[in-house]
């Protein structure tokens, strides 16, 4: 059976992100035109445009394509930011940053996957403006700060971290919580890396970046 994946991508589109209250038109038009299938393992590629988390094996999920839409509305992405994106996962919101901003540098923990979205964007040729690297979010240390950062999975609590590689101005968006009640907020840096503005922006459920869960409860 082959799958009409133009079509697909058009459906989830008018069916799953527009509905989820995405209206921004660069974010409908990237979305709308990437080939979302060709950074799912080839395995799930008949549900690449599903209303599903995808498995990407090393315990990494590719998020839902309405989450995926949400994230890059909410960040008011502008052609000329930088980003930093901390998980790279399949390399698919990687290409959509890309497509949105200037430049991405984008960090994932499991040296496969980052290889993996590398060879995903170097032969969709969407990658030109990114960078991935291998590295843990909680011990790299950027020598530069970002207009942008995009974080796609959840933490218990912001790492202060992540706020000192914003710029004074910046957005930062992130899953912050413990499930059952997780929300997406967008962080924008004041000036103060201690006193960020937070906008709850929707709920959802993310799997945690590693090192950021929730501290293990010791019940005697």
């Amino acid at each position: 059976m082959t799958i009409d994946y133009a079509r697909a991508r058009e459906l989830m589109v008018e069916q799953q992100v527009r509905p989820w209250d995405v209206l921004d038109a660069a974010v409908l038009e990237v979305i709308g035109r990437l080939p979302r299938e060709a950074f799912v393992p080839e395995a799930q590629r008949a549900l690449a445009y599903a209303d599903l988390e995808l498995p990407l094996g090393h315990g990494a999920r590719m998020m839902k394509p309405v989450v995926e839409g949400r994230m890059l509305q909410a960040l008011e992405l502008q052609g000329g930011d930088s980003v930093l994106e901390i998980g790279t996962g399949s390399g698919y919101t990687t290409a959509c940053l890309a497509a949105l901003a200037r430049e991405v540098v984008s960090i994932e923990v499991v040296p496969e996957l980052a290889d993996a979205a590398r060879e995903r964007l170097e032969r969709t040729g969407l990658g030109t403006n990114v960078r991935v690297l291998a590295a843990d979010a909680m011990e790299y240390t950027p020598t530069r700060t970002f207009d942008v950062v995009c974080v796609t999975a959840a933490v218990d609590v912001l790492p202060t971290r992540f706020m000192e590689w914003l710029r004074p101005g910046g957005r930062l968006f992130v899953v912050r919580g413990r499930a059952p009640v997780m929300e997406a907020v967008l962080v924008r840096h004041t000036g103060d890396v201690n006193a960020p503005a937070i906008e709850s922006l929707f709920e959802t459920e993310l799997e945690y970046l590693r090192g950021a869960e929730p501290a293990p409860q010791f019940s005697f």
